[in-house]
């Protein structure tokens, strides 16, 4: 039976790529499959695999089909945290795509890898999604 394993996002800079995201998010970096083109970043309590980095020379998509969300839980929290992602190398995303009043924002991780942060408290279900 297949289960569903990780995101991987391609880098350009790997060391880059594991600073920026382990500031990011709450992950550390494991050893598992460490590599100069692979690194694994761990959920730092311990509850497995988060996110795959892996070496890519290949330039990022404009507009992803595939991308991550970041949940923050309301509009105060979503705006600390852009500035906070921004201030460890993220950029803002002109994105033509935003719907009136959205409750999103696009940024670009330092590879330029698109990824939204979420304010769930103005996402269209009004809660935390299940599971």
């Amino acid at each position: 039976m297949l289960t569903l394993g990780i995101t991987v996002i391609g880098v350009t800079d790997l060391d880059r790529a594991v600073a920026f995201w382990t500031s990011a998010l709450p992950l550390v970096e494991s050893e598992e499959w460490r590599s100069d083109t692979w690194s694994t970043l761990r959920h730092a309590d311990g509850s497995g695999r988060a996110l795959g980095l892996m070496l890519s020379q290949s330039p990022p998509e404009p507009r992803p089909r595939v991308h991550l969300d970041l949940f923050a839980e309301s509009p105060e929290e979503q705006s600390t945290e852009v500035a906070r992602l921004l201030a460890l190398g993220a950029r803002r995303v002109d994105w033509p795509l935003y719907p009136e009043n959205p409750d999103f924002v696009v940024l670009a991780d330092p590879d330029d890898n698109l990824f939204c942060v979420v304010d769930l408290s103005r996402a269209p279900s009004g809660s935390r999604p299940a599971g």
